[in-house]
């Protein structure tokens, strides 16, 4: 029998090629649940479940991937994805003693990655804690999906005000974006069969977020 068949928290990684000689692939192939497939990925290093997307750095080549511009081009493609992204940046503060940049110019750029892409910046200290972070992170989406996670605010009544607060479950979909959705279309379910030209009528949704919400409803 198949760890698939035999264990629901089975989990599948497709691992780029050029990611196969990573400590962390061998940290992965050894763990119980954890499928490992080799293959070239168009993006990212790590994908998950075909739902999460990582991409890897050691801190020296964080530092190097800002200097070539590699960054930030690697980052705009992670952030269109209609998978979640994280970056994992593997290492410790000693790695960047030699990298001759300066700490402003790091935070700066992980400024810009969190806050203005909006790509969680994920920390590990070695190719172990990368492995078990990735692993842990699978499971964690597992579990919300499943609703075992509930989430915690006070219960709205009245119709409106649930499809209100159930539109705003949706990625990046805050009050005044499920209100404009649900002028538009009506309801709930017209919003969930809506296309993706349809979607992008909004103001304020844009061919990216069309793409999240459609993956999430599809």
């Amino acid at each position: 029998m198949s760890i698939k068949q035999s264990n629901s928290s089975y989990i599948q990684v497709i691992v780029d090629d050029r990611e196969v000689n990573s400590l962390t692939v061998q940290v992965l192939q050894k763990m119980q649940g954890v499928e490992v497939i080799i293959q070239r990925l168009q993006l990212g290093d790590y994908e998950i479940d075909k739902s999460l997307l990582f991409e890897r750095k050691t801190l020296l080549d964080l530092a190097v991937s800002i200097k070539d511009g590699r960054l930030f081009r690697q980052a705009g493609k992670l952030a269109s994805s209609p998978m979640r992204s994280a970056i994992i940046l593997e290492g410790t503060s000693r790695d960047l003693i030699d990298c001759k940049m300066r700490r402003e110019a790091i935070q700066g750029a992980l400024v810009t990655l969190a806050i203005v892409l909006g790509i969680p910046l994920l920390r590990s200290k070695d190719a172990d804690e990368t492995a078990r972070l990735m692993v842990y992170a699978a499971k964690q989406v597992k579990t919300v999906e499943i609703g075992a996670i509930p989430r915690r605010v006070k219960r709205p009544k009245g119709k409106r005000k649930i499809q209100l607060h159930f539109l705003q479950g949706l990625p990046g979909v805050g009050p005044e974006r499920a209100r404009r959705m649900l002028n538009l279309f009506g309801s709930v379910e017209n919003v969930c069969s809506a296309s993706q030209q349809d979607l992008m009528k909004i103001p304020g949704i844009g061919r990216h977020l069309v793409g999240k919400i459609r993956w999430v409803v599809s």
